[in-house]
């Protein structure tokens, strides 16, 4: 297949210990306020293929990969634009050409194919170089949720036009930050038309 988007979930804190048991603790406070049963948190990556040549698609920690060909988009702050000074406080929007997503084995119920619209995938690919630099963790959108690596990959499959209401996380999951992205692309502007990388080059 030419051009396709597929969408991982992965369990929060998939190769780390630490990071699964905070997330934990996060979830069962998270769900005494909100009067719920607790939920399996899961962040999400995309991989995405166009004209032979597969990208990943995430947001990670600035620490985590050291691939100088990892295709950085952006950069921006965890926690607060003072902690962002710090490269250890730091996150970036990667798009990297041959990459993988880490810790993948561990995806669960994945992947999900989006789409296999060569436009629609040609599209996502370029919506990502306008991926707004907002704080991780902080609800900088007033959207009700802290801006994530789920913002991000929610953002990015409804400014292109996705059927959203169809994605949704595991059975019994939930991904933070997913309606933050949700919220951002409906304040701008109609999703993007589907359309071409060549296209958006040339003009044509």
């Amino acid at each position: 297949m030419n051009a396709w988007v597929d969408l991982y979930w992965l369990p929060l804190g998939a190769g780390g210990h630490f990071v699964r048991s905070n997330g934990r603790v996060y979830e069962r406070l998270s769900a005494w306020r909100e009067h719920r049963a607790a939920l399996d948190l899961y962040h999400s990556g995309l991989m995405v293929g166009l004209d032979g040549v597969t990208y990943a698609v995430e947001m990670g920690p600035v620490w985590n990969v050291h691939d100088s060909a990892r295709g950085v988009l952006c950069e921006g702050p965890v926690g607060s634009s003072r902690l962002g000074r710090l490269r250890a406080f730091r996150y970036e929007v990667r798009c990297w050409p041959g990459g993988l997503l880490p810790d993948v084995a561990e995806a669960v119920h994945s992947p999900v194919r989006t789409t296999q619209d060569p436009a629609r995938v040609a599209a996502l690919l370029d919506v990502l170089t306008e991926v707004p630099v907002l704080t991780w963790g902080r609800d900088e959108l007033g959207a009700g949720e802290m801006w994530n690596s789920n913002s991000l990959v929610s953002w990015a499959l409804a400014r292109t036009g996705h059927p959203m209401d169809a994605i949704r996380p595991p059975p019994g999951g939930r991904a933070p930050g997913w309606d933050a992205g949700l919220a951002l692309a409906s304040r701008m502007t109609a999703p993007l038309p589907a359309f071409s990388r060549e296209a958006a080059r040339t003009g044509r």
